[in-house]
């Protein structure tokens, strides 16, 4: 197989709703052995009906978050949101980092659904699905509406991104971190930027990652640093190293995933270790075996983010050792839904109280 420049995914197969598979085959003039030609990001408009997605997971801290876009072109190879894309009818592999949705109407929506009369505040995650941040956002700029958005309601918000543009919206942010209102987190795989380039090709890099920590930091708003996903026999040597490079840079909290590989990123993971670390890809996929339980993956609440067993349990006694050498979440971060309020618009009928 020979990978698309720039791009994560090695394949693009069918997704999984689809009744027929395709697949590329060699006429005898080795056409499979040319590079392919450059893949070319498509954006279509969502005409989405409602824009905060609600979930009752016991493994995340949120209950409501918003996604700007479907897709993302960061080109994740472990992006747990590739399986998404099937439901588009399009492929998780290269479609899921190529054809992107985006939201147009996402600030109008929020701001619909923030004026309801039973509307209980609470912390909505930015970027928990595809990152709310990734490069079309330079010109769509959906994510900053949805922040001015929530600002204006004075709502708390927690954002996670692997990109250095969340840095462009510190004007809105650090207002709203003086009133406890928002927390950006910033995911940090590997500090190899060779290695970033291959399983993450399109994301900043990981120096311009711990730069965009100490900015955030500087302006006051509480940063805290995801080393996510932890992959065995890849980058898992790198966790202290990147808890204490983040710490350095201002980061006060600290977070960690077990690599998580649920319907086709299995088997997509599989092929990117074929291609860019075969000399490792066995002992990656046997040491996340003994972690799922013998399993490649296991979805079960409570251990999907940490695996089970020895190899699970040294990693989180790692994680907690190095946060306590480093001062890492050493206080809870709490947002204040105390101050929510809709502002008042024009021919808005006045409270008596």
């Amino acid at each position: 197989m020979i990978p698309f420049k720039g791009r994560g995914a090695v394949s693009n197969d069918d997704g999984r709703y689809e009744a027929h598979t395709h697949a590329a085959i060699d006429d005898g003039w080795g056409i499979l052995d040319e590079e392919p030609p450059a893949l070319k990001t498509t954006v279509t408009h969502e005409a989405a009906r409602t824009i905060i997605s609600r979930n009752a997971s016991p493994d995340v801290p949120f209950d409501r978050s918003i996604n700007p876009y479907r897709g993302c072109e960061h080109g994740c190879i472990y992006c747990f949101a590739r399986p998404t894309h099937a439901y588009q009818g399009l492929s998780p592999g290269r479609d899921f980092e190529s054809r992107l949705f985006a939201k147009p109407d996402a600030a109008r929506l929020l701001a619909e659904e923030l004026r309801k009369p039973n509307y209980d505040c609470q912390v909505i995650a930015l970027g928990a699905n595809t990152d709310c941040y990734q490069p079309i956002e330079r010109e769509r700029r959906i994510t900053r509406s949805v922040l001015e958005v929530l600002a204006a309601h004075q709502h708390p918000v927690a954002i996670v991104t692997k990109s250095a543009l969340v840095e462009r919206d510190i004007d809105i942010l650090a207002p709203m971190a003086k009133k406890s209102l928002v927390t950006v987190y910033v995911s940090v795989t590997t500090l190899d930027k060779s290695l970033a380039r291959r399983m993450e090709p399109r994301a900043a890099s990981p120096q311009r990652r711990i730069e965009t920590i100490r900015a955030l930091h500087a302006a006051g708003i509480p940063t805290g640093v995801l080393t996510a996903p932890v992959i065995p026999a890849l980058n898992d040597h790198e966790m202290e190293t990147i808890l204490k490079s983040a710490s350095e840079a201002g980061a006060r909290w600290a977070g960690y995933v077990l690599l998580r590989l649920p319907l086709e990123i299995k088997d997509l993971f599989k092929e990117w270790l074929a291609v860019h670390a075969p000399l490792r890809a066995e002992h990656v996929m046997s040491l996340i075996r003994q972690a799922r339980d013998g399993q490649e993956y296991d979805a079960s609440f409570g251990a999907r983010m940490r695996g089970t067993g020895i190899y699970a349990d040294m990693i989180d006694n790692r994680f907690r050792l190095a946060c306590k050498r480093l001062g890492l979440n050493q206080q809870r971060l709490r947002l204040d839904t105390r101050q929510f309020c809709v502002p008042v618009r024009g021919g808005d009928q006045l409270t008596l109280f």
